[in-house]
């Protein structure tokens, strides 16, 4: 009998060009070969809807036209000089000068196009010294790419998503941190629902939270005119990605005029957002120093944040620019929903002044960067009872201000790249519905064990104001049919025990608890 011919898998056009791209590996280190490609998809990109201005304006008869910037600007589509054009560029791709001749082109981009000021690289194809041969295959590679082919799809917008996700797996931990995984963004977004009025990031890497709350009026048929952006990022080559990514797919957005420390220099300083999404670094030490920002308005009713770990003062610059009814989401390390003197202070007048509305702590493996265990937090300006219109859909909310949502996703996700674990869109649309459930009146919204549970203020205050979200949701070990919270209980007390008696290190053994959300006190 014969054998069946294998089905050979077709490579999707952002496989191929990951292919082409990785031929520059060796020669080219990953942190710096992804501003060459990405910086070289946008001129391809940037170039064909410049062709396809021009060409119009051939149809209209309107030849003088043709090299005025105002006839390209004033359909949102950037005027390119001729050594800008991608058509020079594949003209002269085998060239030994090509690197020169891509830098000229964008550099002469940047130049004529002020909303592009600071985003493109500079001077970065002359001075990597790369194989010709291997650029010039690179070069045929984009060259084969129609970015105009499908307006619905977004291709141009897809390959970036695609190549930004690609990088931050290449880099790796301790890298690539311009990067926060799609799904968690998504899940914010639906979470938070970003309609319309002003979002901000104040550590918006390259861009992708702004680009999912984007997705997120367009799937839900909202109108992106009714939205500002406003962002800042410390990076400089991060903040050029930001901007690149931003302007591929026509989004205005203002991040600052430099790339900067936002608490060193928040160039935002008198904005009030209506919605902020964030994932700011983890853990930052030594973000201030001993004497600095003291009297920073940001932290005014609070504690002034300890300059040995930055979670907190992320968490009170993003509250100092919330509307009256603004709503954050944003991510953290678990460390920061316990323990810490100067944290605990700010943590416990949060919870107090009713602003801590959820915590979902996220599965592990979901950042390719770090193994850190992280969650989600919601801070919300507005939990009493109102109503709202959104997209022409009333929504009656119950009073919540006495009330935190405490959910746990450590069992929710798909897997994905083999090591890695992603939210499914069945998972967001689960996880996402029921917390709007409990936000609403009427609802049928029921605490379930192993996932979600909504604690009332006293709770939290008898377990010292502890958001560890295992402290508060039903967990029973279904194969011995025990409480989870009494077992653990009593090996708190056998582990104290054993602590006294043996003088072993009591920091490696409390940071083990700790990290189950547990504090021992001895």
């Amino acid at each position: 009998m014969a054998k069946k011919a294998a089905v050979k898998k077709t490579k999707s056009m952002e496989e191929t060009l990951w292919d082409s791209a990785n031929k520059l590996r060796g020669t080219v280190e990953s942190s710096e070969y992804k501003h060459v490609v990405l910086s070289l998809i946008f001129l391809k990109f940037a170039s064909d809807k410049f062709q396809e201005r021009r060409q119009e304006l051939l149809d209209e008869g309107k030849e003088k036209y043709l090299e005025m910037k105002e006839f390209y600007n004033m359909k949102n589509i950037f005027f390119l000089p001729e050594e800008s054009r991608w058509s020079h560029i594949i003209k002269n791709s085998k060239q030994d000068n090509i690197a020169l001749i891509i830098d000229t082109a964008l550099h002469t981009t940047e130049k004529n196009n002020p909303s592009l000021k600071g985003a493109l690289p500079d001077n970065y194809f002359s001075r990597l010294n790369m194989d010709v041969s291997k650029l010039a295959a690179l070069l045929d590679t984009i060259n084969n790419i129609d970015t105009l082919k499908d307006k619905q799809q977004d291709i141009v917008g897809r390959v970036y998503e695609y190549f930004l996700s690609k990088f931050a797996l290449a880099e790796g931990k301790g890298k690539g941190e311009f990067y926060t995984p799609k799904s968690i963004v998504n899940l914010i977004a639906e979470m938070i629902e970003p309609y319309k009025g002003i979002i901000y990031d104040p550590a918006c890497g390259s861009g992708g939270m702004f680009v999912q709350s984007m997705k997120f009026i367009e799937n839900h048929h909202g109108d992106k005119k009714e939205v500002s952006i406003y962002g800042q990022e410390y990076t400089a080559t991060t903040y050029k990605l930001a901007k690149m990514n931003l302007a591929i797919r026509g989004i205005a957005a203002n991040l600052g005029t430099v790339p900067a420390d936002t608490f060193a220099k928040d160039q935002h300083k008198d904005l009030k957002a209506d919605y902020i999404m964030a994932n700011p670094p983890f853990n930052q030490k030594d973000w201030r120093a001993e004497n600095e920002l003291l009297d920073d308005s940001r932290w005014r009713g609070y504690d002034v944040p300890s300059k040995s770990n930055a979670n907190y003062g992320w968490i009170l610059n993003m509250v100092s620019k919330l509307s009256d009814n603004g709503v954050a989401g944003f991510v953290l390390s678990n460390g920061a929903l316990s323990g810490g003197s100067t944290d605990y202070k700010i943590r416990k007048k949060l919870i107090k002044n009713g602003l801590v509305e959820a915590i979902i702590i996220l599965p592990g493996s979901m950042f390719y960067t770090t193994d850190i265990s992280v969650s989600i937090w919601i801070i919300n300006n507005n939990k009493t009872a109102h109503t709202v219109k959104l997209n022409d859909v009333v929504k009656n909310y119950r009073d919540r201000k006495d009330e935190v949502l405490f959910m746990d996703l450590r069992k929710v996700g798909i897997p994905f790249e083999k090591k890695f674990i992603q939210f499914s869109d069945e998972n967001i649309s689960d996880i996402s519905s029921t917390y709007h459930s409990w936000q609403l009146e009427d609802s049928d919204y029921k605490d379930i064990p192993e996932f979600c549970y909504s604690a009332q203020i006293e709770e939290i205050e008898k377990k010292d104001y502890s958001l560890v979200p295992s402290k508060y949701i039903e967990f029973v070990n279904r194969d011995e049919n025990v409480n989870f919270e009494e077992k653990m209980g009593g090996l708190q007390s056998d582990f104290s025990e054993l602590l006294k008696a043996e003088k072993q290190s009591k920091e490696d053994l409390l940071n083990v608890f700790k990290g189950l959300g547990y504090e021992i006190k001895l």
